[in-house]
């Protein structure tokens, strides 16, 4: 599909009052929504000890952020579509302080996991819009860069979810740090409500009803590409965001014998790489792009380490342990190169529901890649510390790379169509 008529297209240079006033703001709430996303990999020791939850309870207090993210993927296309990036994101960072606030005062798992939940609802806008602007201002060949720039922000919040946020609970409590972070989300909706420029925050109907947006998704899920990716993505990217955003801290804790603070000095480390590993992506697509090489045919090459990077840590090759986690991070969410292509492949009118269809994939199948984790790991045994052997990871990853593996022989197939479009 082509460019939707009656869309003004964006200016061939990047602006940096653009970058600054309406792409930066938007940043700094996808940071937020990565801080949360991953911060029970930190603070789980704290609530298995308070609350006295097992590795299956754990997964699932922790994936329900990821549930509720996935399920407003829809509505939040429409949405977005609809209405802009400013007003949909400036309300979604409210209801996540809001949530986030309750996390810090919850007593029990029920109330966890609802606040978790309302927190995975606030920030399922977190990306998504930050993609709606880039693909309203920033010119089509660039858009993978400029991409790459907001991922960046949230993988510095992946950064800050590890040995800082590890330092910041053994100075003020997980409940005060949880607390303060609330605070900081509140006032990123009021960042983006009151800067972002508000012709980036009108939404674009384009003269559609709202029944007519809402057909459109079912048109997005029956294209004949978007089923050849859907797998890929869900399977590649879901059980990435599983495991660094909760499974690897127990990993390094039980299988390489970890203490609190070395968990939290790998966790930071892979942070690293993720963050490396966007920034170098987002380039070489950039450059490959210019060149009329299509971001799908990166992002498969990029696959193929990621795949690799799990293969050695479940066989724990000792002497690359940590080389295959620094690769496992940094390829792990190559699948954004998707994101650009499916929005010039369904059109800018059509982007905000396209990527948020995508998305609903990926973490749906987050959120049961990261419980069904914690289901396999309560089958094996505890030790004497509380922790699991080596095998329990060994089958819970093992299961998910065989699903990969088939979906990337499916994508192989089917290339002749996205090859095409």
């Amino acid at each position: 599909m082509s460019e939707a008529a009656g869309v003004a297209a964006p200016s061939q240079k990047l602006s940096p009052r653009i970058l600054i006033l309406a792409l930066l703001p938007f940043g700094l709430g996808y940071f937020m929504s990565y801080l949360f996303r991953a911060v029970n990999a930190v603070v789980a020791p704290d609530l298995v000890r308070e609350i006295g939850l097992n590795a299956s309870e754990l997964g699932f207090l922790t994936a329900a952020y990821l549930l509720a993210f996935a399920l407003f993927q829809l509505p939040l296309g429409i949405l977005l579509d609809r209405y802009g990036p400013r007003r949909v994101q400036a309300a979604l960072l409210l209801v996540a302080g809001v949530g986030a606030g309750l996390f810090s005062i919850a007593q029990d798992v029920i109330s966890l996991t609802i606040a978790r939940g309302l927190i995975g609802l606030g920030f399922a806008g977190g990306l998504m819009s930050s993609l709606k602007a880039v693909v309203v201002w920033v010119p089509e060949q660039r858009r993978a860069l400029v991409g790459a720039f907001v991922m960046s922000l949230g993988a510095v919040g992946l950064l800050v979810s590890t040995a800082p946020m590890e330092y910041a609970v053994a100075q003020l409590g997980w409940r005060q740090a949880v607390f303060f972070l609330a605070a900081v989300t509140i006032i990123s909706a009021v960042l983006i409500f009151f800067i972002v420029p508000r012709d980036i925050g009108n939404g674009n109907p384009v003269g559609t009803t709202l029944r007519e947006q809402v057909r459109s998704v079912g048109r997005i899920y029956a294209d004949r590409i978007f089923l050849v990716l859907a797998p890929l993505l869900g399977l590649t990217a879901g059980t990435h965001i599983a495991i660094q955003t909760l499974w690897a801290g127990p990993w390094w804790r039980d299988v390489a014998g970890l203490d609190r603070a070395g968990v939290a000095h790998e966790l930071f480390l892979m942070a690293l790489s993720f963050l490396f590993g966007i920034l170098v992506t987002g380039a070489i697509t950039d450059r490959f792009r210019r060149r009329g090489v299509s971001e799908l045919d990166v992002m498969f090459v990029l696959l193929l380490l990621f795949m690799a990077s799990q293969l050695l840590i479940i066989f724990d090759v000792v002497e690359v342990r940590l080389i295959a986690w620094l690769l496992f991070g940094m390829s792990g969410q190559v699948a954004i190169l998707a994101f650009p292509w499916l929005s010039s492949h369904f059109g800018t009118a059509l982007s905000g529901r396209a990527n948020t269809a995508m998305n609903l994939v990926i973490f749906g199948t987050a959120f049961f890649a990261q419980w069904f984790m914690g289901w396999i790991i309560d089958f094996f045994p505890r030790n004497a510390a509380g922790g699991y052997p080596k095998e329990a990871y060994q089958v819970a990853f093992g299961i998910f790379v065989a699903l990969q593996a088939i979906a990337l022989l499916r994508f192989i197939v089917g290339r002749k169509h996205y090859a095409k479009a």
